[in-house]
């Protein structure tokens, strides 16, 4: 058996911001894909997965521009994915009159009854936050406060974020 090379480690600074940076990359797409693995029986995406999330908490509230704000998506992205839905018998997008032409998106009925099996099955999530206790959950929670605040500074956003 041939000797193995004994790798040589250059030692590379680290840039502890961009670590952390990293690190956040990492926890976001694994909860991401997790949550994909989740969803996907239902027949839907996570970002559908979402959006019934979000009418179903707006209600009648429901806007596609409130429903981009909630997603930090554009406005043009969520209308699309809307069109996708809609076709799909989840959501149905209508204008109300004398409300200057604002489009309201609602679950349909299949949409409802969707959120309802999916919102009984969502475990994922719970169990991988399950590893914080409350504590580390309230100072996590402040901190990506802090840090989502900051990045709507960096891009000129105004924070009108609908969640606490």
């Amino acid at each position: 058996m041939p000797e193995q090379e004994e790798r040589i480690r250059v030692p590379i600074p680290i840039d502890e911001d961009y670590a952390l940076w990293v690190l956040l990359n990492q926890v976001n797409d694994g909860i991401g894909r997790a949550r994909e693995n989740e969803v996907r029986p239902f027949g839907i995406s996570m970002i559908q997965s979402a959006v019934l999330y979000i009418v179903k908490a707006l209600n009648a509230e429901a806007t596609p521009t409130e429903i981009s704000r909630w997603l930090f998506r554009e406005p043009n992205t969520v209308s699309q994915l809307l069109i996708r839905m809609e076709k799909q018998g989840l959501v149905r997008r209508r204008r109300r009159r004398g409300d200057r032409g604002m489009v309201r998106v609602a679950l349909t009925k299949k949409g409802d009854e969707l959120f309802q099996r999916h919102d009984q099955a969502r475990q994922v999530v719970q169990r991988i936050m399950s590893r914080l206790s409350p504590e580390e959950r309230n100072s996590l929670r402040a901190s990506l406060e802090k840090l989502r605040d900051k990045t709507l500074e960096e891009l000129a956003i105004r924070p009108q974020w609908p969640f606490p």
